[in-house]
């Protein structure tokens, strides 16, 4: 692996992690996500609710796929028809997603990780096709747009069986600690940290169940060489007051932010630890 370069905006970065009483992580949950940067929740949700997020997601993604379908070379930035799609902000289309990410288990897992207050910052759905099957880049989520805090949450919630063959997860275990690492583009891939880590762990997991990760957390999903959908769910949470950092990184400092906190999709779902 190359050398570890840090984000030209990343100059001041502390990771911090409290290790007192949590809702749903157990200690060594704790201790492993503080160290490796993720870790993984079996069965957090039913099949029926799982059903219910894939029907909703289901349509919204049909309408993506279509739109693609007909872009030229049938794609937009990283999102390509029969490859990979990305249903951005479903919590706007669905009053149940919208009600599914405040779910106990996020909201406890918010308390844990984040803190007695958090927003929701972004939710997705991620269809991985297997008509093309490509590896998504090693990137940090906090590399695509950078964000202030640096710290913040990623549910990587498994909607179907995430298996190596269908591309799960891998992560670079302990590398979040160096905050956000400078990304360059891939084409058509998308932004990567570096091209291979000195060690990484996969993470598969069945349907219904959580990779939970810090957005510092170096990641990515192997290519679909299956012959069906493997479908994913990921949502954000950042603490209120979280700032979207503008501007060219390579030069100079940002040249303005903006806060997150569009009502319709940035919205709370946690206030002195309790559920909004």
């Amino acid at each position: 692996m190359t050398a570890l370069e840090r984000h030209p905006w990343n100059t001041e970065f502390e990771w911090a992690f409290s290790h007192g009483p949590k809702q749903v992580l157990t200690p060594a949950q704790a201790t492993q996500f503080d160290t490796e940067g993720y870790v993984v929740l079996e069965a957090a949700f039913s099949a029926d609710e799982i059903a219910e997020v894939v029907s909703e997601l289901d349509a919204i993604e049909a309408r993506v796929e279509q739109f693609l379908r007909s872009q030229a070379d049938e794609r937009m930035m990283i999102a390509e028809a029969g490859a990979i799609t990305f249903s951005t902000h479903a919590v706007v289309r669905s009053e149940r997603l919208r009600r599914f990410v405040g779910h106990p288990v996020f909201t406890a897992l918010c308390a844990d990780i984040i803190g007695p207050d958090a927003n929701l910052y972004w939710d997705q759905g991620v269809y991985k096709k297997p008509e093309k099957p490509r590896r998504f880049p090693w990137h940090q989520d906090n590399g695509y747009t950078f964000v202030v805090p640096q710290q913040y949450l990623t549910c990587w919630v498994a909607l179907t069986d995430a298996t190596e063959q269908n591309g799960c997860p891998w992560v670079a275990p302990g590398l979040h600690r160096y905050g956000t690492l400078k990304h360059t583009y891939i084409e058509p891939l998308g932004y990567e940290c570096f091209s291979e880590p000195s060690h990484r762990v996969a993470a598969p997991v069945t349907a219904g169940s959580i990779v939970v990760f810090s957005s510092l957390t170096p990641h990515l999903t192997g290519p679909n060489t299956t012959d069906a959908v493997r479908k994913a769910y990921i949502v954000q949470y950042a603490p209120p007051g979280a700032r979207l950092q503008q501007g060219d990184p390579t030069a100079g400092p940002p040249t303005g932010e903006v806060t997150a906190d569009v009502p319709e999709r940035q919205f709370p779902v946690l206030r002195n630890g309790a559920p909004v």
